[in-house]
């Protein structure tokens, strides 16, 4: 019987916890620096500062995008990673090459995806030459 008094009683003290638990005001961290690697998929125009033929800026790309211009994204607009830093409340990561990516731009993050790169020697051929002349 005791045992039973005591399920019960830290059942009654859960259910109440539940209950109270959205009335809790939360404190919502902010944003931290938003770093980006990837491709194509990713890509927010790093390819414009590159000799490089995988190219996205020229039409179609970016016809929904705000500026309703090619931005470098393989994208008609956003792509995936501008989408979650305008959810998180900040604004989309500039290309690590871009010339804007000064002071307090670099603290929001930064984008190094690129198109066409890739980590086997059959991807990205036309960087292999690039990359032997920075090792």
């Amino acid at each position: 019987m005791a045992a039973s008094l005591g399920s019960a009683t830290v059942s009654v003290i859960l259910a109440i916890l539940l209950a109270l638990g959205p009335l809790v005001p939360r404190t919502e961290a902010a944003p931290r620096a938003f770093f980006v690697f990837g491709d194509s998929l990713v890509d927010s125009g790093n390819n414009n500062y590159l000799a490089t033929t995988a190219r996205a800026d020229s039409p179609p790309y970016g016809i929904d995008h705000p500026s309703h211009r090619p931005t470098g994204r393989f994208s008609n607009g956003y792509n995936i990673p501008d989408l979650i830093s305008l959810r998180i409340g900040s604004e989309p990561t500039l290309p690590y090459l871009s010339p804007m990516l000064t002071g307090q731009k670099l603290l929001i993050g930064a984008n190094f995806a690129s198109a066409g790169i890739g980590i086997l020697n059959d991807t990205g051929i036309q960087f292999v030459n690039f990359l032997k002349t920075l090792i």
